[in-house]
This record gives C-alpha cells, structure tokens and sequence, in this order.
C-alpha cells in the first residue's frame, strides 16, 4: 500500500519562511515593519521598566519618612492611653460621690 498524501502546509507555516526579494540580503517590507515594531516595544518596555524603578524608589523613601514617625506615634498613643484612664477616673469618682 502506498503511505496516505501529506497534507498541504498551513497558511501560518508558510508566512513564517522568510521570503527573499531580489538578492538573498533584501528584507520584505513585513520583516522591516516588524523589526520596526519590536524595537518600539523594546524601547517603550525599558521606559516601563525605568519607571517602575522610579516609582519603587519613591515608594521606598515614603515608607522610610513613615518610620520615622513611629516613635512619635508611639508617644502619642501612650498619651492618650493616659489620659482616657485618667477620663475614667473622674468618671467612676463623679459616680461614686
């Protein structure tokens, strides 16, 4: 028995082989609008990138003023603390008189 036809290529196989035009150094106008197109991707990626580096260093120096602080909030918390008991004091010496 002879081996079943092979089926013909598909249309995605067949863009996918370069097609020279002319001499063998010739790009197709598909292949230079590409390299077009993936430079300007690769360039606006390394701006993305560039700019969440930044953003990261600005949230790091955010973060790093809010620490600074916790001292103060923790002064601040122990004042109120204080004077809500002192609050309750009075309150339960208003009730017993």
């Amino acid at each position: 028995m002879a081996p079943p036809p092979q089926p013909p290529p598909l249309p995605q196989q067949q863009q996918a082989q370069p097609k020279a035009t002319g001499s063998s150094g010739e790009k197709t106008y598909f292949e230079q609008q590409r390299e077009n197109l993936v430079g300007e991707i690769a360039t606006s990626l390394e701006l993305v990138l560039a700019n969440i580096n930044k953003l990261n260093r600005s949230l790091e120096a955010v973060i790093a003023v809010g620490n600074e602080f916790s001292s103060v909030e923790a002064l601040w918390s122990q004042f109120e603390n204080v004077m809500a008991k002192t609050d309750d004091q009075a309150e339960e010496e208003r009730k017993g008189v």
